[in-house]
């Protein structure tokens, strides 16, 4: 991985064509690398990335990416990760509210249960399944998850609306991105399974 002051140090780092570039490379490069090796070691390094690099590097990386490429689909699957590593009381609540409402869903994800520890193993399997497994399934699951916490948001932005009608609207436009994530992560496992998710 490229430290941020080397990346400063690329002539034109702020080109978009060149940040694309190094968006898809580095992409590529930590899939074909994870899903190259049984090494559990080095599929727990890269679950690690945004605790060792920083949620800002792998941004800085993959952010701007279009959804349906590999880099956005790795940038959603980073981030959904790192929810759930920070706030798994609030995820497991969103998943029990949601679940009751999706049970396709729920089955696709494969969370053991709404526990914090369940939301956090449940983020951990579907993160290392893009190197250890299939990686559309991987994506697919992603977004099952995504669909449960959304529907859970709006359980939650429905019970709260008559009294705090900000918090309310909140939720719903965060029910409403986690939609738009699962749209993307389903559509980026159709690229793959295609072989065209670059």
């Amino acid at each position: 991985m490229l430290d941020p002051a080397e990346a400063e140090q690329i002539p034109g780092g702020h080109d978009p064509a060149l940040r694309e570039e190094i968006a898809h490379t580095t992409a590529r490069a930590l899939v074909h690398e994870g899903r190259a090796t049984d090494d559990a070691e080095v599929t727990a390094r890269i679950l690690r990335l945004v605790e060792t690099e920083g949620l800002d590097t792998v941004a800085a990386l993959w952010a701007d990416a279009a959804p349906v490429t590999l880099p956005g689909a790795l940038w959603r699957l980073f981030v959904l990760r790192e929810w759930v590593r920070r706030d798994a009381r609030t995820v497991g609540l969103r998943y029990r509210l949601g679940v009751e409402h999706t049970p396709v869903a729920e089955v696709v994800a494969g969370a053991a249960g709404p526990s914090p520890e369940d939301m956090r193993a449940l983020a951990d399997s579907v993160l290392s399944g893009v190197f250890d497994g299939d990686l559309a399934v991987a994506l697919e699951r992603a977004a099952a998850f995504c669909r449960i916490l959304a529907t859970g948001a709006a359980v939650d932005a429905d019970s709260v609306e008559p009294t705090d009608p900000a918090r309310g609207s909140r939720l719903t436009f965060g029910a409403a991105s986690l939609v738009a994530t699962a749209d993307d992560l389903d559509a980026a496992a159709r690229c793959w399974r295609a072989d065209q998710l670059d």
